[in-house]
């Protein structure tokens, strides 16, 4: 049978032994065929680890930056994880925030444009200068001529459009932050959950979580986490100390404020998060919670 079939393809093909060319080229097709379907399996099995890692792997939702957070964004290696980071470039043109990590042969470390990375850039870019005073100054974008009005305007045209670089959010300067010295009520902190209305100059609505004895605003970096559709939306607008404190999503700790019967674990819990908000994140402190 083989014989015929061997001796049927020499005469078809005019190649001497042509059967065993048929031979290999099916079996590459095969293994070809055997490697995709289990990288693709792989590939499954990769991206179906839990929900969480698939809502990371989305792109972020635009929040707000404070201007110690955006000092951050300038492409230098992060060591103080455990492992090393090199941060992206960001940098802002009259309190938009763009995400420059394409251009950081310009803007990163050792470009001829790296002082910008981190900083409010307006002033300097629409006085095309290189002033360090020209830095981190909103206010200086409302007195500028009408020729740098109109040059600054060119360069945000110029990010959007031409380089597209993404928008991030809007970056909030320092003398335009809640005080960090009100005492808000529960009914105060409930009023900012993130659907309120969004202040001027702000990418997204506040959103107010009591921490310990603090009030945080989390639309800095947190809105992925505690804004509409987020793990821990259910202590938006909260004193979320006690549900944070037992890792609980138990109504009965969200809804209640109460840290006198904390453990010393749990104390220690809280005081971690505490830390987190402040330190690690270094969302916005906007009040006291009231006692």
């Amino acid at each position: 049978m083989l014989e015929t079939i061997a001796s049927t393809l020499d005469r078809v093909t005019g190649v001497q032994g042509s059967l065993g060319y048929v031979v290999i080229v099916i079996l590459a097709i095969a293994f070809r065929a055997f490697m995709d379907a289990w990288m693709k399996g792989k590939r499954i099995s990769k991206g179906s680890k839990s929900n969480d890692e698939t809502e990371d792997d989305g792109p972020e939702p635009a929040r707000n930056y404070t201007e110690a957070q955006l000092l951050k964004f300038n492409g230098s290696i992060d060591k103080t994880g455990r492992f090393e980071v090199t941060q992206q470039v960001y940098l802002s043109l009259n309190g938009t925030v763009f995400d420059v990590t394409e251009g950081k042969n310009f803007y990163g470390p050792g470009g001829p444009y790296e002082l910008f990375a981190g900083h409010e850039c307006g002033v300097a870019f629409a006085k095309m200068s290189f002033d360090n005073d020209h830095l981190d100054d909103m206010d200086g974008c409302e007195k500028l001529t009408n020729s740098e009005k109109h040059e600054l305007i060119g360069w945000m045209e110029k990010f959007t459009y031409y380089r597209a670089y993404p928008v991030k959010g809007s970056l909030i300067p320092n003398n335009k932050l809640s005080p960090s010295d009100r005492i808000l009520s529960k009914e105060e902190i409930a009023k900012h959950d993130g659907n309120g209305t969004v202040p001027e100059g702000y990418a997204v609505a506040p959103i107010y979580i009591g921490v310990g004895e603090r009030v945080f605003d989390v639309s800095f970096g947190g809105v992925e986490f505690y804004g509409k559709g987020g793990a821990y939306e259910r202590f938006a607008g909260k004193d979320a100390s006690r549900a944070l404190a037992k890792m609980s999503f138990d109504p009965a700790d969200t809804a209640n404020t109460d840290t006198s019967d904390l453990s010393e674990k749990e104390l220690k819990v809280l005081n971690d998060w505490v830390k987190t908000f402040d330190e690690r994140k270094g969302y916005p402190v906007v009040g006291k919670i009231a006692k």
